[in-house]
């Protein structure tokens, strides 16, 4: 069984993070809840999320801060931030959001269905991403160990066309974390497939 993917909620109000983890109880995800831009920064030193729901308005480390950090980092660079913020100057808060990094944003009174909508497509991206990222990792081990460490020219070329899959499956997904269209996902997807299912059967 898969782990449940992890989702980094950031409010400094108890209430709202509460109200943020009932709303995605429904959906195969663990909400990690934090009070603070610098609480979150800490757990992502040493934890892996596949989203954060960022709040805005904050004490100290505004939503805004906290983004252009968590950009900053190589580690954490390539998490989708979703803004959350009450109504009041939205437009304006809106394009600052975008500009710090986020993949979308949300005022508000939130609409809960549009929500788990708009996390389970990011949680599908994670999943689909980390699992194409094992098998590549997986198969690159095999083949080495299969040779006593010595790879041949053959299996580099192996490796290199299907390096070269998972590199235009990873610019697919990492166009849909910025909101543009990846209308080739599903094709490159299967692509990759295809080519390890034939190795398989050739091994």
């Amino acid at each position: 069984m898969p782990h449940d993917a992890r989702i980094l909620a950031v409010d400094d109000r108890e209430e709202n993070l509460t109200a943020l983890a009932a709303v995605l109880d429904a959906l195969p995800v663990e909400v990690v809840s934090v009070t603070s831009g610098q609480a979150a920064l800490k757990e992502l030193l040493n934890d892996d999320f596949a989203l954060i729901l960022l709040d805005v308005v904050m004490p100290e480390m505004d939503g805004f801060e906290t983004a252009e950090h968590i950009k900053a980092r190589p580690r954490t660079r390539d998490v989708p931030i979703i803004f959350l913020t009450a109504g009041g100057g939205a437009g304006e808060q809106a394009f600052r959001g975008y500009a710090a990094g986020a993949v979308d944003y949300l005022t508000k009174p939130f609409d809960p269905w549009l929500l788990r909508a708009k996390v389970s497509v990011f949680v599908e991206l994670h999943r689909r991403n980390q699992q194409l990222q094992q098998q590549a990792r997986l198969l690159r081990q095999t083949l080495e160990e299969g040779e006593g460490g010595a790879t041949p020219a053959g299996c580099d070329r192996l490796l290199a066309a299907l390096d070269q899959r998972v590199a235009r499956i990873e610019a697919d997904v990492a166009r849909l974390r910025s909101g543009e269209p990846a209308d080739e996902l599903d094709a490159h997807v299967a692509d990759l497939r295809t080519a390890l299912d034939a190795l398989a059967a050739g091994g």
